[in-house]
């Protein structure tokens, strides 16, 4: 074995429902809520709901290996061309791919600090060099991120809203941003959360791929505001000339039928979407107000979670899933003295804020 691999770190997830039950003998998995892995509490889109049951009796046949129809159609409700899109097995399958085309020793990927940390595993998968920005007051510092390229550097990564911070950049930032990364550096635009992050923070970043400037690429997924992650279905656009070259390093068959036809579905389930945004707004500011009365300090967010400093965060995470609630520790990011909590619905924000008030009490 390559002798290299010994030294790559290993992504921590968000523990399992199932994982936590069976560690603390809880019998009842019912009573414990997991805000932990940003995922969409509402549940699918009621229209990839009814998709997938329509199409569950095709799952015997492979997929369709290049996702035409889905395709055609995302880059219809994108208003882009349908070669400007590929698919993959998340959004993550893409950063692998992208990390794969451009790295190797000696090339390095520019990112901030405290952003996600996929980001740094696929660097170090193919040995690129890693250069870490410190962030300033938990957002991407753009000037430092531009100072700290190199004539080695391939890659730049601005995650926007930004995972686990929650931070958005100016939109008007981001456009001068990007105009000032020199060509030789492919700037990669996560929008993870785009869907479901305010308005008025969007900004249009897939005008850059419409304006034809090549070194930009946008990545999106349906498991955020779409409510898909388990169908681990997401999406890149850029030029015509990148999305053939990363097609090379893609294997076959890398997105599942059942992703495809919910996602074909869910693009059309405009309502859906709003209504999560709206209440995915309203449960980040009810978690704030009351973390804050608690007396913890939060970070404004733009996304579907709040970052909080708890002080000791992993003894906070480990006390509370004795309580039946799963949060997400933040000690892999360099943030010990945080967790992170996603929105979920009025219950479980009211059940987290419950758990936390008790256990500060006792503190």
């Amino acid at each position: 074995m390559k002798s290299w691999i010994d030294h790559l770190k290993v992504y921590e997830p968000g523990k399992p429902i199932e994982e936590v039950a069976r560690e603390l003998g809880f019998n009842d998995l019912d009573s414990i809520i997991k805000v932990a892995s940003n995922e969409n509490e509402w549940g699918p889109s009621p229209k990839a709901i009814e998709a997938m049951q329509k199409n569950i009796a095709e799952m015997h046949r492979y997929p369709d290996g290049g996702s035409f129809y889905l395709r055609h159609h995302l880059a219809q409700h994108l208003q882009v061309q349908s070669d400007q899109i590929l698919f993959g097995n998340g959004s993550n399958e893409l950063i692998v791919f992208l990390t794969h085309l451009f790295l190797e020793p000696g090339k390095s990927l520019v990112m901030a600090e405290q952003a996600f940390a996929v980001y740094a595993l696929a660097t170090k998968l193919y040995q690129g060099e890693l250069i870490k920005v410190p962030m300033q007051a938990y957002t991407h510092d753009l000037d430092a991120m531009l100072d700290a390229i190199t004539p080695d550097t391939k890659l730049i990564a601005l995650v926007n809203p930004n995972n686990p911070t929650g931070t958005a950049v100016d939109p008007e930032a981001l456009i001068q941003f990007v105009r000032s990364v020199p060509k030789h550096v492919m700037v990669i635009i996560d929008e993870a959360y785009i869907e479901i992050m305010p308005k008025h923070l969007r900004g249009d970043s897939l005008s850059f791929i419409r304006e034809g400037i090549e070194n930009v690429i946008v990545l999106r997924t349906f498991s955020k505001g779409y409510g898909l992650a388990g169908l681990r279905i997401g999406y890149g656009v850029a030029n015509q000339k990148l999305i053939e070259r990363l097609n090379r390093v893609r294997q076959p068959f890398n997105v599942n039928a059942m992703a495809q036809v919910a996602a074909m579905a869910a693009i059309d389930d405009a309502e859906y979407l709003e209504k999560t945004s709206q209440l995915t707004q309203q449960g980040c500011q009810f978690l704030i107000n009351e973390l804050e009365k608690i007396g913890f300090e939060t970070v404004p967010s733009a996304a579907n979670f709040v970052l909080v400093k708890t002080g000791e965060g992993r003894r906070w995470f480990e006390d509370l899933q004795k309580e039946k609630v799963i949060v997400r520790p933040l000690d892999g990011y360099g943030l010990p003295d945080h967790i992170r909590i996603t929105v979920g619905t009025l219950k479980q924000n009211q059940r987290t804020i419950e758990a936390i008030r008790f256990l500060q009490q006792k503190r």
